[in-house]
């Protein structure tokens, strides 16, 4: 018999970021501390004192909530009955949070998640469009925060959307229209796990998951979607420093029937080019490449996919400041960088840190190390928020680069204020 819903339980999910299945999962930890072993709590567990169907758990549920939500029982909606031992009150000296530290990564985890409505994703029975459309919107709310946040806070989240999609898939049925479809929707998302993964510097896992994307993409007929797989293939090929292999793989991406027809994604791919061509010393090929980027990117109408979203102007500027800064043009690439930092909006939070450091290495390179150390000290102060191992990397060789000038006061001060902060 269904009760009462709890409210309260509810709503401390919801202040606390967690899933169902995440708390099972913390009351199954807290029960290790307390009792030396799991209690086997499941998020079907959960969702029953939610639903009202218990309204007094068992006390091995009970004492491990108490130590995760720091409430007492009557706190967290619990009705005793007549025969119930209520457990001792939780020490309010500490919150939930002190008792139970969660990282940032974790605590955006778990928040995003719960916004996902993954729960409104059947794990049976038919699916139809509207299922569909529900997974496609999974990928442009990801891509709100991974502009301010980076890689690193929502790669296990979209791994976890992408498991449940793929349980979906894999125990639902569905015709045939249909199937096309959750097939281009799962390979989006799986893309974008892998530009994730990429970006918090997991680079095995991204590989997996753009595999994925590309069997999800071939299934699905979706060229679009095998086209961005091979852009991000290249710029992992460029990260690992296989500059001649993202070439090839970029040239096969520009060539598809779909970039041709879509202008954003062709700008991007030439301004990407542009960048391995410059690394590779091509100098004639890398302004041909942003000559047509720049062509391109005046054919682009409406608003791009939304993992194109971060395709401004700012950004083409910047790509071009990476060009001109790997073909030794220093003093453009400063040029460049700075007018894409003046452009960048507030919302490009990582995309700010990383041109700060461009902007900051192109100055060093130029020779301008006062004022270089001045924005490296300026991107350790914005990178404070931002999960990216890309990032951070960058970040790092410029510091290293740093160090080869602590003669001068403003490198040695930087350098100082920065073992300080442990950054």
């Amino acid at each position: 018999m269904t009760g009462q819903r709890n409210t309260r339980l509810e709503a401390l999910l919801s202040e606390f970021g967690y899933t169902h299945e995440q708390l099972a999962d913390a009351v199954n930890r807290a029960a290790e501390e307390l009792f030396g072993g799991p209690v086997n709590c499941t998020d079907r567990q959960v969702r029953r004192w939610i639903a009202g169907e218990v309204q007094w758990p068992w006390a091995r549920y009970l004492l491990p909530l108490q130590k995760v939500l720091g409430r007492s029982p009557q706190e967290m909606g619990f009705i005793p009955r007549k025969t119930s031992r209520v457990p001792a009150p939780p020490d309010r000296s500490a919150s939930a949070v002190q008792q139970h530290p969660i990282g940032r990564r974790e605590f955006i985890a778990a928040s995003l998640v719960a916004t996902l409505g993954l729960d409104f994703i059947p794990s049976g029975g038919r699916l139809g469009v509207s299922d569909v459309e529900r997974i496609r919107a999974i990928v442009p709310s990801l891509y709100k925060y991974d502009h301010s946040l980076g890689g690193g806070a929502l790669h296990d989240v979209a791994s976890e959307a992408l498991r449940h999609v793929q349980s979906s898939v894999n125990h639902c049925t569905y015709g045939d229209r249909v199937e096309r479809m959750l097939y281009s929707a799962m390979g989006d998302l799986a893309a974008s796990a892998g530009w994730f993964a990429y970006d918090a510097g997991r680079q095995v896992d991204a590989t997996n998951l753009y595999n994925e994307a590309l069997q999800a993409g071939m299934l699905s007929g979706d060229g679009m979607l095998q086209a961005r797989v091979w852009s991000n293939l290249a710029m992992q090929a460029r990260l690992l420093d296989r500059d001649r292999e993202a070439l090839r793989i970029g040239r096969a991406a520009v060539e598809t029937r779909q970039a041709k027809s879509d202008a954003w994604l062709m700008a991007l791919l030439h301004c990407r080019q542009a960048v391995g061509h410059a690394r590779t010393g091509d100098r004639t090929r890398a302004q041909r490449s942003l000559a047509r980027a720049e062509t391109a990117y005046e054919r682009t109408r409406g608003q791009p996919a939304a993992w194109l979203s971060f395709l401004t102007p700012a950004e083409l500027t910047g790509l071009a400041g990476a060009a001109h800064q790997a073909l030794g043009q220093y003093r453009r690439a400063e040029q460049l960088t700075a007018s894409a930092l003046q452009m960048l909006e507030p919302r490009f939070e990582r995309n700010r840190v990383y041109y700060t450091v461009q902007y900051a290495q192109a100055l060093l390179d130029e020779g301008d190390i006062e004022h270089a150390a001045a924005q490296a000290g300026e991107a350790i102060t914005l990178a404070g928020r931002v999960q990216s191992e890309r990032v951070q990397s960058k970040l790092g060789d410029l510091q290293g680069n740093l160090r080869h000038h602590m003669r001068v006061p403003a490198v040695a001060d930087f350098l100082e204020q920065t073992r300080q902060k442990g950054a």
